[in-house]
């Protein structure tokens, strides 16, 4: 495993050839592949058709605290840097200024985003979500939408969360073996602290999952995620 500090790579010459010579493109020759991909299809259509009333009701009640459409449309940086468009229900105000994520994703990768006491900070009081959008990041329901991207195969019910190219752009070499695989739903650094974990926990725990990933431990993370939803502790 690569770990070496490094200077963050520009988001220009990161390419699929960069992240596999990370050292982390494991071999995927068992059957764990199509095992993954088969729980995924099954799992998101179920929960797709089970939760479209409740996923109205919440597209709803988006439209009538603010202006604007209920789901959010980003583009996100999937497996060998391929980038796709990313859904959430919309939880800020639109047209909403990325600024302020952009320089706390910035402060966060580089070690920067942490108190003294080494608690994980995020933006206090940002005026840019809506009362829904409060209670959307407090319960993790804004990521729902994100089942249709698990249909279409650009993520995974269980893998590294996907970063945005500004992220990615503050990568050192070691943290591109993350990209290695689909990103997913909910991931090891989920169930493990989530966003009161500083970055590079996160990356040592996402890359501790690309290398023993199995169906057991997917199957693990999926219900210990479950627990961890319900008491909405830590979240983004």
């Amino acid at each position: 495993m690569i770990e070496a500090k490094s200077k963050p790579i520009p988001w220009s010459r990161i390419t699929v050839e960069t992240v596999c010579k990370t050292g982390l493109a494991k071999s995927e020759a068992s059957l764990y592949p199509l095992a993954k991909r088969c729980i995924d299809l099954v799992c998101a259509t179920i929960l797709l058709v089970l939760l479209a009333p409740f996923m109205a009701l919440i597209a709803l009640a988006i439209r009538l605290d603010s202006p604007g459409p209920a789901v959010f449309r980003q583009m996100r940086v999937g497996r060998w840097c391929k980038e796709f468009t990313m859904f959430k229900f919309r939880s800020m105000y639109a047209g909403a200024d990325e600024k302020v994520h952009r320089k706390f994703a910035t402060d966060y990768i580089n070690g920067n985003g942490t108190h003294p006491s080494h608690v994980v900070y995020k933006p206090n009081g940002d005026k840019r979500i809506t009362r829904v959008g409060k209670w959307l990041r407090r319960t993790s329901l804004d990521e729902l939408p994100q089942l249709l991207n698990v249909l279409k195969g650009e993520m995974s019910l269980v893998g590294p969360r996907p970063s945005v190219d500004y992220e990615v752009e503050q990568y050192s070499k070691w943290h591109l073996q993350r990209l290695a695989v689909l990103p997913g739903l909910t991931g090891l650094a989920q169930i493990s602290g989530r966003s009161g974990l500083t970055f590079e926990k996160i990356v040592r725990l996402d890359l501790k999952y690309v290398e023993r990933r199995s169906v057991a431990l997917d199957l693990a993370i999926l219900l210990r995620t479950i627990p961890v939803v319900l008491k909405a502790k830590c979240v983004a």
